[in-house]
């Protein structure tokens, strides 16, 4: 193949070589079952990226090697229908590049579709992909709903974005259908567009306009979250207290305290959501509960200040609202901005 000329009897030779190990793979997969199901197509598709892959090396990446690969689906194609186009074989052997452990996938596509799966190979960085991967598993999302995750850049907007990767890892191998932690759950923007506010209004405007949408508002929160109480009041020594909101989250097993701010984030509202919390978990924790979460909502992003004040706080958050939907650039830049302070930090210590 010299100055880049491809050697036609060479790409006849390697492609022949492919489509008898594939048709292998394929028939054998077929008299495996008698019905032939997902989960096992899956497999069978993992097995013939993964074959391509082995066989092929880095050559795959190459003019040469796209040829090969246009002539094996076309012969694919020919003896077993729809199903191995050339953009389906790519992907077979990027899912078996990035899931590249045969029990691992296994496991995963008991409850991940291949559509799921081509979904998630689309994300290039792979602690990301874990995050889809462990939540599209924990909250049963359709391949919609993963899309919609995406679009919606949830990962960006999750406080478990901002830790060191080891630790995002270490936390999301954890998650499970019946288990997360707050970093996971909770977000650090929340877009409330649905409210209709716009201009100036208060906190009591604000809390009333929730109410009124309280379907999307929990919806905006994500999943797991049961409302429970609206003005919730505190009575010590002697004086009242109301927190605005009060739900429950099922999954981290735990009340969630939400108090509206307008503007930024001041010192005292820590204060006073700790006191909130440290009453709740004496007087209305249940024995199989675990402490309660505190999240406060402000209008306005924190100063970097503010920022590093919070960061080791475990069961008190703060979160931006906004009232109209930013451009995704806008989670990105914000995710980046916290990424550098918390490493400014974590040096420092």
């Amino acid at each position: 193949m010299a100055n880049g000329i491809v050697d036609t009897r060479v790409i006849e030779q390697v492609s022949d070589r492919l489509y008898k190990g594939v048709i292998d793979i394929i028939d054998h997969a077929r008299q495996e079952v008698v019905v032939y199901v997902n989960k096992h197509s899956d497999m069978m598709f993992w097995h013939i990226g993964r074959y391509i892959n082995e066989d092929m090396g880095y050559r795959q990446y190459s003019a040469y090697g796209n040829k090969i690969l246009a002539t094996l689906s076309q012969r694919l194609t020919a003896r077993y229908g729809k199903g191995y186009t050339y953009s389906a074989v790519t992907r077979m052997m990027k899912v078996a590049r990035y899931y590249n452990d045969e029990e691992m996938f296994a496991t995963l596509s008991q409850t991940l579709t291949w559509s799921h799966f081509l979904e998630l190979v689309t994300i290039e960085d792979a602690t990301k992909r874990l995050f889809y991967q462990q939540m599209g598993i924990a909250e049963h999302w359709s391949v919609r709903d993963l899309r919609d995750k995406q679009d919606e850049m949830l990962y960006e907007r999750s406080f478990i974005a901002v830790k060191p990767e080891d630790e995002i890892v270490k936390t999301l191998e954890k998650v499970t259908p019946a288990y997360m932690e707050p970093d996971v759950v909770l977000r650090n923007s929340y877009v409330l567009d649905f409210l209709g506010l716009s201009g100036y209004y208060s906190e009591e405007e604000l809390e009333d306009a929730i109410a009124r949408q309280l379907e999307a508002f929990i919806l905006e929160l994500g999943q797991g979250f049961a409302f429970l109480e609206r003005q919730k009041r505190f009575t010590i020594d002697g004086t009242d207290y109301k927190l605005d909101l009060l739900f429950y989250h099922r999954k981290l097993k735990c009340l969630v305290a939400i108090d509206l701010k307008l503007g930024k984030f001041k010192p005292q509202y820590k204060g006073q959501m700790e006191l909130y919390l440290k009453y709740m978990q004496k007087y209305d924790m249940q024995p199989d509960e675990n402490p309660p979460i505190g999240l406060l909502l402000c209008s306005e992003g924190n100063t970097e200040h503010i920022e590093l004040m919070m960061l080791d706080e475990e069961r008190i958050k703060v979160a931006q609202y906004l009232t109209c939907l930013p451009d995704k650039q806008w989670f990105i830049d914000k995710l980046n901005r916290s990424i550098l302070i918390a490493r400014e930090y974590s040096e420092k210590q």
